[in-house]
C-alpha cells in the first residue's frame, strides 16, 4: 500500500541517513539527532528534512469551505462555497467571516473548528406569526460531487464537527449522510421544498447518521461507512424524521474529512497509562514502510520499530513513515505524565489532632501533600483543615428561584429562617442561623402594547438586589432577533421592548426571551422563557 507523496531525490537520500557534501557543506541528515548542516537545526527542525503530514485528504472537495466564489451577504448563499451544491430545495445558509455570519438570534459557536466559514442549516420549519402552518418536513442538506468515488464493500470513515446554538434552537439532532451513485442525481427533490430527506427518492441511501446533543459549542463526530455500491455524490443534514417545534431548529457543521480508514491510523496511540514504567507509543505496521521515531523533532537513534517502548522522558513525539520514493511524518503525541490534584476539608474539636502526611497537626490551615497513585502518578493533596469549637452563627444567603443552597446534607429553596444544628464527623456541634431569601425579579408573561399607557412596554421587574440587566434579548419562532438592549437599569419601562421592530408593530403571538441578571455580589443568572404580544 503506497500512502506516501513522492520526493527529491535530496530529500529521499537525506531522510535515509545519506550523508552528501553541497557547496562544501555537509548536508542534514535527518535520523541522527545531529545538526549536520551547523545551521542550529537538527533533524526535523531543520527545513531541509520537511516532510509532508500523515493525515487524511477528504474525498469531500473544499471540506471546510473556505474556497470561495463570493461573500456571502445574506442567508441561502451556498453557492458562494466552491464546489458544494445547494442538495434541497429547502436552502442551507453559508456563514463566512468575510460577511454574512448568520441569523442575530442564532448565532453560530467561535471560532469555526477550521478556518472562517461553516454551514447552517435547519431541520423542520416552525409556525409562522401570521398563521401559516409549520412544515416539519423541510429538511436543508449540502452536497458534493466526491473528488474519487466510495468503493463498495470499503471501509471509510468520516469525520466532521457539528455545531449548536441556544438549547431551545439547538436540541439534540440526528445527524444523517447520504450517498447517491451518480453525481447527477444532485441537486433532488424538484423543487419541493417539502420533499424531505434524500432517501425519500429511488437515487440516494442512507450511509450513516450519529445522534449528537450540545449548547453553544461545536462537538466532534465521527461515522464509520462501508457502503454497498460504488458512491460518486454525498449529501449532509438533518435525518428523515419530521420534526415539529415553535423553536426554529438550527445547526451547524465544518470541517468534513472522509477518507479510507486507514488514513485515520496515523496518530501515534499510547501503549500503556502515561504513568506506567511501560509507557510507550505504536503506529500500524506495514512491511512496505520504515520507521524513525522523534522526540522534539530530533531523531531517537535505534528507535526504527512501527512502535516505541518505555518512554520515560516528556516531550512531542512523532513518527517518520518512508515508503518507495516516499514520506510522511505522523501528527505529534504530546507525553506529559499527568499530576492529580485532589483537595481535602476536616474540622477536628479543639485539643484533637489530624494525622496528614506523616505530619500531627493540631493548627488551623492548608497543608499539601504529595502521594502516589496506583499507575504510578503523583497526586497532590491540599489540605484545608480547621479547628471549631460549640459555636452560634449567622449565615445570610440570597439565592434566585429556582436555586436550592445545601448545607450539610440537607437542600433549603424557600425563603425563611432556618436553625441549623450542625456536628462534624469529630463530633464537634456548631449551630447556624440561617435566612434564606430569593433575589427580587419577576418577568410578565404577556404584555399589550396599544398605547393605554397599561402593559406597554415588555420589561424585567427587580428589586434593588439586582444590580443590572447585563442582557436583553427577544425573539421571533423562527429565532429572528426582534430586540437587544445591554447594561439596562431593572424595573425601568424605558429600557423595555415596545413592541416594534423595524420601527413597525411586531404581529401579535408567542416571543422567547433570554436574560442575564448580575446580583451586587457579582453572581450572574440567566432566565429564558416566553412572553405574549397582545394587541
Amino acid at each position: 500500500m503506497n500512502i506516501l507523496p513522492t520526493l527529491s531525490l535530496l530529500a529521499v537520500l537525506s531522510f535515509s541517513g545519506a550523508a552528501f557534501l553541497t557547496g562544501g557543506n555537509m548536508a542534514e541528515i535527518c535520523d541522527n539527532a545531529r545538526d549536520d548542516d551547523a545551521d542550529g537545526l537538527a533533524d526535523l527542525n531543520d527545513p531541509d528534512c520537511d516532510c509532508a503530514l500523515a493525515v487524511p485528504v477528504s474525498l469531500i472537495p473544499n471540506p471546510s469551505f473556505e474556497e470561495q466564489s463570493c461573500c456571502p451577504s445574506f442567508r441561502a448563499q451556498m453557492y458562494c462555497a466552491a464546489d458544494w451544491i445547494q442538495a434541497s430545495s429547502a436552502t442551507t445558509d453559508y456563514l463566512h467571516t468575510c460577511g454574512w455570519m448568520g441569523w442575530g438570534g442564532l448565532p453560530p459557536p467561535l471560532p469555526f473548528p477550521d478556518g472562517d466559514a461553516c454551514i447552517g442549516f435547519r431541520d423542520g420549519r416552525p409556525p409562522e406569526d401570521n398563521g401559516e402552518a409549520a412544515q416539519p418536513n423541510w429538511k436543508e442538506y449540502a452536497g458534493a460531487c466526491l473528488t474519487s468515488p466510495l468503493l463498495a464493500g470499503t471501509h471509510y470513515r468520516f469525520e466532521f464537527y457539528l455545531g449548536f446554538t441556544h438549547l431551545d434552537n439547538s436540541p439534540s439532532i440526528k445527524l444523517s449522510f447520504f450517498g447517491a451513485a451518480d453525481c447527477a442525481s444532485l441537486p433532488f427533490g424538484g423543487g419541493d421544498s417539502d420533499f424531505g430527506c434524500p432517501a425519500n427518492s429511488p437515487d440516494w441511501l442512507e450511509l450513516g447518521a450519529v445522534t449528537v446533543e450540545g449548547i453553544n459549542e461545536w462537538k466532534s463526530v465521527r461515522i464509520d461507512i462501508v457502503p454497498e455500491q460504488d458512491i460518486h455524490a454525498v449529501a449532509i443534514g438533518p435525518g428523515c424524521a419530521p420534526r415539529v417545534s415553535v423553536f426554529s431548529l438550527y445547526y451547524f457543521f465544518d470541517k468534513l474529512v472522509l477518507a479510507d480508514a486507514r488514513e485515520f491510523e496515523f496518530q501515534p496511540g499510547p501503549l500503556a497509562h502515561p504513568c506506567s514504567g511501560d509507557f510507550g507509543l505504536r503506529v500500524p505496521y506495514y512491511d512496505t514502510l520504515q520507521y524513525q521515531w522523534y522526540r522534539d523533532g530530533l531523531a531517537l537513534p535505534g528507535e526504527t520499530a512501527h512502535q516505541l517502548n518505555g518512554i520515560a522522558e516528556e516531550g512531542v513525539y512523532q513518527v517518520r513513515l518512508l515508503g518507495p520514493g516516499s514520506c510522511r511524518v505522523t501528527p505529534s503525541y504530546r507525553h506529559q505524565v499527568p499530576a492529580k490534584a485532589g483537595e481535602l476539608a476536616r474540622v477536628i474539636c479543639p485539643g484533637e489532632t489530624y494525622s496528614f502526611g506523616g505530619r500531627v497537626l493540631s493548627e488551623r490551615g492548608t497543608y499539601l501533600d504529595t502521594l502516589q497513585t496506583r499507575d504510578g502518578c503523583d497526586s497532590i493533596v491540599r489540605l484545608r483543615l480547621e479547628v471549631a469549637g460549640e459555636t452560634v452563627d449567622t449565615a445570610y444567603i440570597k439565592i434566585f428561584e429556582g436555586e436550592n443552597w445545601e448545607v450539610a446534607g440537607k437542600s433549603y429553596s424557600r425563603p425563611g429562617e432556618y436553625l441549623l444544628a450542625l456536628t462534624s464527623s469529630q463530633g464537634c456541634d456548631s449551630l447556624v442561623y440561617l435566612f434564606l431569601d430569593h433575589y427580587k425579579i419577576y418577568i410578565p408573561s404577556a404584555f399589550s402594547p396599544n398605547g393605554d399607557g397599561y402593559n406597554d412596554t415588555f420589561f424585567i421587574f427587580a428589586g434593588e438586589d439586582i444590580d443590572a440587566v447585563l442582557r436583553f434579548q427577544v425573539f421571533s419562532r423562527w429565532g429572528s432577533l426582534v430586540f437587544e438592549s445591554e447594561m439596562l437599569p431593572p424595573g425601568d419601562p424605558g429600557s423595555g421592548w415596545d413592541g416594534k421592530t423595524a420601527g413597525r408593530d411586531a404581529p401579535p403571538g408567542l416571543y422567547a426571551y433570554q436574560a442575564v441578571v448580575r446580583a451586587p455580589d457579582g453572581r450572574e443568572h440567566r432566565v429564558r422563557g416566553a412572553v405574549m404580544l397582545v394587541r
